[in-house]
């Protein structure tokens, strides 16, 4: 060993390699000063520069790096040390857990946890940053006049009492409108006023739900503890805007964060407390790079950091359902019940039509439309449902039956009116409408199925003769992802709903969830039919918790509660989803699936996970995961219950083409989700050394939410 080596640290540094790659670990380099586990480093590797993040302190130079005369190979320096406070140890396990579970490099995920413009900034660069964040003080907050008074129902009071006294993690069942936003806020407080320096990580499933929550918990907190106390995160924001808030949350300076799943990775010194709103939505599962559930790791990150979790939702996942069944019975969450909504008002009165009895090609039934004009003349606002956007699925030729195929995926151009367009919603390939069919030059091409669009326009002619209760005509507005494109535009169309200037609001579920809308007094579900027989064995919870979530959008105003309905237009009325819709019975509904999933072994009784392929045939998607199958008997004596894994044949997905790209997949099963995971971490290695010709990628999807 050279005398370099007794002034010489040797750090393990984590850095973003290659999906994929055999480089999956730490590396080791030699720094000149001593620097602390955690620490943001700039490193060398290869002809580039990386960041990094330093995962630990080595005792000495590891035996394998040194050469046969007990002299080091040549390894490289640390470049710069950033200057910023290291990562907690909490922080850096929840890491290693997601790696881990989700079957990712630990470089990978490290450093998309980070904010992608610390990658680029220099140690200068980031000093600079860090002189404009205000230093992190302790705010004690004693003045009984500065806190806002809200009067809580019996309910609520109760809730907020067993999440103080007790340890959890909770899961909050509150019907919509019962007021658990207001438990979360109450919960927030105490824990900040318990913890002069405590902070608070509350998680939306969407971005179009964050400025709502966030101009909530401003005006509760920011005169209490700042301006700079509540901070957002989510991939809206500029990476400027990332930074800052990431920076603010590490310095402790931010004493709420308010995010959507990529909020779980936040680096948050002193947290004490988090919220999972709308906890059942499926958009806290990313479905790119890790797949990580950010649910999941919420409760699991409660545990690392010893902080209080409070998953909430009207409509839970039935994992998290069967997870706070009794503690005798297994149990691991403690359920909290508020079953009524706030001021006494009521859940609103569940129709359905019978589609069956209607004449061919109906939209909206003459019942139905009978009902939205007796709210507009009341001065009252109706919400119609559907979730497709665009004018029409697809568009058709009678004569030789061609139809808007996507020439790049498996899937139909969507017909939008609005700009004469013909678009794949999954490629984004674009063209203008046709004349006449490509195929044969008839020029009477027809619309297939309906989208947002048409609806708007169908719903205008037929409420063309209903008169607001000041004699103007009705008014109509649509809110889907094609009229929210432009920044700003579904702020601006949400306020409007809310100031009363719209009487009938048209769009898909992302006016189905988590809006306070007061004066919707009836909600319409047009055409949900469609996942009631879908393969996939979630599609009954997601529609279920899609309708009751809509429904819940109505009769919010305790005033209107009674006269408030939710319209489901169906061919199937009497399908048992329905009949416990109409009830607002989840607990049934949850009881019934759980049965069904209990004898087919499916989660949350069954583990699965899903390794996808794709190649530029599907031949060789499926070729590469058969061959990997193949070698998967290979290791049965490194597997404990490796007799309890099942792979499935290789199948195309659902979607089998997009964008060129064949797809196809293969489903793990096994009962026991240890010998699962013990599975595919011994597997990867067989999927990394499989060799197919044309194949491009291949990613493992553990707890997938759609087979």
């Amino acid at each position: 060993m050279t005398n370099m080596t007794n002034m010489t640290h040797w750090l393990s540094v984590v850095v973003q390699t290659p999906a994929h790659s055999h480089v999956a670990g730490p590396l080791t380099y030699r720094s000149e000063v001593a620097l602390q586990p955690g620490a943001l480093v700039r490193v060398p590797l290869g002809r580039r520069e990386l960041m990094g993040v330093v995962w630990a302190v080595l005792p000495g130079l590891p035996a394998e790096l040194q050469r046969s005369d007990g002299k080091a190979l040549d390894i490289k320096p640390i470049t710069t040390d950033l200057g910023i406070t290291p990562v907690t140890t909490a922080w850096r396990k929840l890491i290693h857990f997601t790696a881990s579970y989700y079957q990712r490099s630990l470089g990978e995920v490290a450093l998309a946890a980070l904010p992608p413009q610390l990658r680029t900034l220099s140690a200068t660069q980031v000093e600079r940053r860090l002189k404009r964040v205000k230093p992190f003080a302790p705010t004690p907050v004693d003045d009984e006049i500065a806190i806002k008074k809200v009067a809580l129902s019996a309910e609520q009071t109760l809730a907020i009492v067993q999440i103080s006294t007790q340890k959890g993690p909770f899961l909050l069942f509150g019907a919509t409108g019962s007021g658990k936003t207001e438990v979360y806020l109450q919960t927030a407080l105490q824990t900040l006023q318990n913890d002069p320096s405590a902070q608070v990580l509350m998680m939306v499933p969407e971005i179009n739900l964050t400025p709502q929550l966030e101009e909530r918990v401003r005006e509760r907190f920011c005169h209490l503890y700042g301006d700079n106390a509540v901070v957002s995160m989510h991939s809206g924001m500029t990476n400027p805007q990332r930074l800052k808030s990431w920076l603010a949350a590490h310095s402790g300076t931010a004493r709420i964060v308010l995010g959507t799943r990529m909020a779980v990775f936040a680096s948050m010194p002193h947290l004490k407390l988090i919220v999972v709103d709308e906890e059942h939505d499926p958009s806290y599962k990313s479905q790119d790079g890790a797949r990580y559930s950010a649910r999941d790791l919420a409760v699991y990150r409660g545990k690392l950091d010893g902080a209080k979790v409070i998953l909430g939702s009207a409509t839970p996942s039935f994992e998290s359902w069967y997870h706070s069944r009794p503690v005798a019975e297994g149990g691991r969450y403690q359920r909290l019940i508020m079953a009524d909504r706030i001021g006494g008002g009521v859940l609103p009165k569940v129709l359905t039509v019978n589609m069956e009895h209607q004449p061919k090609k109906t939209v909206l039934s003459p019942l139905l439309l009978s009902a939205i004009a007796e709210r507009i003349a009341r001065g009252e606002q109706a919400m119609v449902f559907l979730n497709r956007r665009g004018y029409a699925p697809v568009l058709h030729c009678g004569d030789c039956g061609w139809k808007s195929e996507c020439p790049h995926c498996s899937a139909y151009r969507v017909f939008h009116k609005i700009d004469r367009t013909l678009r794949c919603h999954h490629c984004g390939f674009t063209e203008r409408v046709p004349r006449a069919c490509p195929a044969c030059g008839n020029t009477d091409i027809s619309t297939i199925g309906r989208g947002t669009e048409q609806l708007e326009e169908h719903l205008a002619d037929l409420l063309s003769g209903v008169k607001r209760p000041d004699g103007s005509p009705v008014r109509i507005a649509r809110i889907d992802a094609d009229s929210t494109k432009l920044k700003g535009a579904l702020q601006q169309q949400l306020a409007q709903v809310h100031a009363g200037e719209v009487d009938v609001l048209v769009g898909t579920q992302m006016i189905a969830k988590g809006h306070d809308f007061r004066n919707i007094t009836l909600v319409a579900a047009v055409n949900p039919d469609g996942a009631l027989f879908s393969s996939d064995f979630r599609a009954p919870e997601r529609l279920f918790s899609l309708l009751m979530q809509a429904a819940g959008r109505a009769g919010r105003d305790a005033a209107q509660g009674g006269r408030s309905e939710m319209w489901v237009q169906s061919h199937h009325p009497q399908h048992p989803l329905y009949l416990a819709l109409k009830k607002h019975d989840y607990p049934c509904f949850a009881e019934d699936q759980l049965k069904e999933r209990e004898a087919a072994g499916m989660a949350p009784f069954g583990y699965s996970a899903l390794v996808r392929a794709e190649a530029r045939t599907q031949e060789a998607a499926q070729a590469f995961l058969t061959a990997a199958s193949a070698q998967a008997s290979s290791l049965a004596d490194e597997v404990v219950g490796f007799e309890h894994i099942t792979l499935y044949p290789a199948v195309p997905m659902t979607m089998q083409r997009i964008a060129n790209v064949e797809r196809a997949q293969m489903l793990v099963e096994s009962p026991s989700r240890k010998a699962l995971q013990q599975f595919l971490s011994r597997w990867q290695g067989v999927l990394q050394t499989t060799k197919q010709k044309g194949l491009i990628r291949w990613a493992v999807d553990v707890d997938p939410l759609a087979i």
